[in-house]
Order: C-alpha cells, then sequence, then structure tokens
C-alpha cells in the first residue's frame, strides 16, 4: 500500500498531512504529486472529494520551500505560484489547505475574491504573499489597481476548469495567463475532461501528462439516489412534508434561480423549517455567516443556487435535495456530491415534475444509474399514483372529441386556493400622491366650446 512517504514528500509536509489525520494517499494523489514534483505539466480529470486539492498543493508547497523565508520585507515574498478557482466558497477551501499542509513550512498564502472590500487584500499583498488564491475577476481588478505583481509565478493551477468555462470566466483566464510571463509549470484539474477543456488545456499547458483517476462522472457509491414525482405546484409542500416527517437535520436545498433561492427560505420559514439562502446576489459576509450557521446547526435548511455546488466542504452532509433539477447532468453530479463523503453515507433527494422528465433521463444517462421513483401520497401527479409522464397528446385530443359529441361536460376538481405571499405575490405599489381637493365653485360654470370632429364636423339642426 502506497504511503504519503514513498512519495517523496518533505519530513515537515509528512508531518502537516498526518496532523490533518490523513494516512493514505488517494488515487488522484498517488498519480499527480510525483508528476508535479517532476516539474511536469498536468491535466487532471478527478471529481469532488477525491483529494485533488491536496494532490497539488502538497507536491507545490514542495517545489517553492527554498523559496521559503522568515524576513519582515515584502521584497523577499513576491507572488510565486498562483491557483485561480472559480467562487469565493472554492477560493478559501484551496487556500486553507494551503495554511494547513504548509503549516511548518514559512511560505505566505492569501486568498482574494470579489463581494468584500478591496483595502484588506491591498494590505496584504503589500506585506508580500508567496501562494495566491483569486478568482479572476478580483484578480483582475488588483493588476488593474497596480496592486498586484504577476511577473515572478512560477507555478500556475487552474482549478475546476469546466466550471470556469460554464461561468465565462475563459477570457479572463487568457487575460491573466499573458500576464505570467515568469510561468515554468502548469497544472489543470476539472471534474470532466470534454473537448472544450482539452482544448483549452492545448492553450498553455506544454506536454501535459494526462491523469484521470474515476469513471466519467461517476457518483459516490455511498450516496442513495431517490425521485419523487410531484406537480411543480407543489414542491414546496413536498418539501416541507419530508422535512419534517422524516425528522431531516442539515439539508442542502437546490434551486435554479438566484429570486427562487430568497423565496423558497423566507417560505420555509414561514412554514416552521428554520432555513437560509445563500447565492451570488449575496455578499460574502452574508454568505459565509449562512454557511457558518449550517455548520454549526443553527439552521436547518441551506437552500443554494449552483454557485455553491461547488467548494463548499461540509462534513458528513447527510442530505441533499434538488429542489429544482439543473439544466445540466454534470451539475447533479456535483451537486450530490456534496454528500456521501470521506466514507459516511448520503441522500439525494430529486423532486421531479412533468417538464423535469427529461432532464432525468439525461441524469440517469450521464451516470448510468436508474434512479428508483418513490411517489409520496397525496403529492403524486393530480393526486394519485400516477406515473411521471404526462398521457399523450393523441389520447387527450381523443377524449375531448368524445365529450364534445356526446355533450357530456367535464368538471375539474376545484383547486385549493394557494395562500396569499405578502412580500412575492403583491405587485409593486409606488408612493400614491394625496388627491387634489376639489375647487368649491365661484359661480355658473361656462360650457365649453366645441371642437369640430375630424372628419365631416358636427351636424347642423334641423
Amino acid at each position: 500500500m502506497t504511503t504519503f512517504a514513498d512519495l517523496g514528500l518533505r519530513p515537515e509536509l509528512l508531518q502537516a498531512v498526518a496532523e490533518q489525520g490523513y494516512t493514505t494517499p488517494t488515487p488522484i494523489q498517488v498519480q499527480a504529486i510525483p508528476l508535479v514534483l517532476a516539474g511536469r505539466d498536468v491535466m487532471g480529470g478527478a471529481q469532488t472529494c477525491t483529494g485533488k486539492t491536496a494532490g497539488f498543493t502538497l507536491p507545490l508547497l514542495q517545489r517553492l520551500a527554498h523559496h521559503a523565508s522568515t524576513s519582515v520585507s515584502p521584497a523577499r515574498h513576491p507572488v510565486r505560484a498562483l491557483i485561480l478557482t472559480p467562487t469565493r466558497e472554492l477560493a478559501a477551501q484551496v487556500e486553507e489547505s494551503v495554511k494547513a499542509y504548509g503549516k511548518h513550512i514559512p511560505l505566505r498564502s492569501f486568498q482574494i475574491f470579489g463581494g468584500v472590500p478591496m483595502e484588506p487584500q491591498t494590505e496584504a499583498l503589500r506585506r508580500g504573499v508567496e501562494i495566491l488564491v483569486a478568482t479572476p475577476g478580483r484578480l483582475l481588478d488588483h493588476v488593474q489597481q497596480r496592486t498586484l505583481n504577476l511577473s515572478q509565478v512560477e507555478i500556475f493551477v487552474l482549478d475546476e476548469a469546466d466550471r470556469m468555462l460554464d461561468m465565462g470566466f475563459i477570457p479572463d483566464v487568457r487575460r491573466i495567463l499573458a500576464l505570467l510571463t515568469n510561468r515554468q509549470q502548469s497544472l489543470l484539474f476539472s471534474a470532466t475532461l470534454t473537448s472544450e477543456i482539452r482544448k483549452l488545456a492545448d492553450s498553455f499547458l506544454r506536454d501535459p501528462v494526462v491523469v484521470q483517476v474515476a469513471p466519467k462522472l461517476a457518483t459516490a457509491d455511498l450516496v442513495t439516489h431517490i425521485a419523487h414525482p410531484v406537480p411543480r405546484e407543489k414542491k414546496r409542500e413536498l418539501l416541507v412534508h419530508i422535512i419534517k416527517s422524516r425528522g431531516m437535520k442539515q439539508v442542502l436545498v437546490f434551486v435554479a434561480t438566484r429570486i427562487g433561492c430568497n423565496r423558497l427560505a423566507y417560505q420555509l420559514n414561514r412554514e416552521g423549517v428554520h432555513a437560509t439562502a445563500i447565492h451570488g446576489d449575496r455578499t460574502q459576509a452574508e454568505r459565509q455567516q449562512a454557511l457558518d450557521d449550517f455548520k454549526a446547526g443553527k439552521v436547518a435548511i441551506l437552500v443554494a443556487t449552483d454557485v455553491a455546488a461547488r467548494g463548499l466542504d461540509i462534513d458528513h452532509l447527510p442530505f441533499v435535495v434538488n429542489f429544482e433539477l439543473p439544466n445540466s447532468p454534470e451539475d447533479y453530479v456535483h451537486r450530490i456530491g456534496r454528500t456521501g463523503r470521506a466514507g459516511a453515507a448520503g441522500t439525494a433527494v430529486s423532486l421531479v415534475c412533468g417538464e423535469e422528465t427529461e432532464k432525468l433521463a439525461e441524469i440517469e444517462k450521464t451516470i448510468r444509474l436508474r434512479i428508483p421513483r418513490e411517489t409520496v401520497p397525496g403529492f403524486g401527479p393530480h393526486g394519485t399514483e400516477a406515473p411521471l409522464m404526462e398521457p399523450p397528446r393523441k389520447e387527450r385530443r381523443r377524449s375531448a372529441d368524445e365529450d364534445r359529441l356526446t355533450g357530456h361536460r367535464r368538471r375539474e376538481p376545484a383547486r385549493p386556493a394557494a395562500a396569499a405571499d405578502p412580500i412575492f405575490s403583491r405587485p409593486y405599489e409606488p408612493g400614491m400622491a394625496p388627491a387634489a381637493k376639489p375647487v368649491p365653485s365661484a359661480g355658473p360654470q361656462k360650457r365649453s366650446p366645441q371642437v369640430a370632429a375630424l372628419l365631416g364636423g358636427f351636424k347642423k339642426a334641423s
């Protein structure tokens, strides 16, 4: 069995790894660490929770260890390694790993991302940082304001490249690459190695070694998948029902939009289920507070958009709920990758309405797994145990024709009126100006003169 000592790591790094409680390297670490130590460019295909962060962090620290210095002079601490991540949460997680594994090597690290003031970041950069973890937009902000110099970067790491592609960051990545004039080694890691990712890798990797340790889009073996057929309008009611009836705690719920995220969190709280929201429109302080409250158990439900699908590191998360299925099957894999980690079992629940059946089929095709359907009594389509698919259009048309010929008129059962939502269902009401007081008449009113009609004028009285 391979150990971390077999990979050629320094004693300081082995000590830090042991203090983190790790004894055996993962497959991605076994393959990637020796290659990075040898100075090779690497293109790694690795899913979440496979240990890829340590796979590039440990050898990166070792390759820069000869630059380590306890000097307080900023000139002795230029940026020598740059790690780009697509989200703030992932940047924080990666930099936390850098600090943990490099605690016995005097190399400085720091993280910069948007949503927070730039001044503290500028002060940290002025004091000197060897390993910088950043999101593309904020990094370019600092470059534009001349608070960051990347001319001495030796090692460049592009983490979660597929997510960078999805979020439209590739033009920014190319601008940043043009600034790395002293780059000696480049690493790319992605959950999927699609043709677009390979094309991107070819543009800046030099004779890379491809490392792929997991089947494409395989899901964790310890995750139990289940799909509940339900009409769209009953999804929230069903979510509250299964949370309360099954006593679910620490549930990560994914929705499609930021507005829907806020709305669902508000409605869950109104139903007596303590929830908070995390999405791109919230400030970094608000997002961090929501995540901390969720981890500490202060709130049971964390409602999130796909911005949280990667980079959230939550120990022993038991449940992930897809309130709305993602548009991409790959995002399903990243969502449920938050559970079933570190040998713990997890459950991935999907609430699927009729319009989402094609998305569910694509997900099953991609992960090569049939997800069992389970209709919750009282919440199935049309209130029955009916299948997920609606009847074919031809049958519905034939039924309508028969009703018309026989004179029979169907009566649809009355649906109970939904409770009014004072925040989201009420239209915008601008401030009303006070009504003008009527002016008292001073005498007989004069008759206003008539204006001739557009065509023909007025008819004369006979």
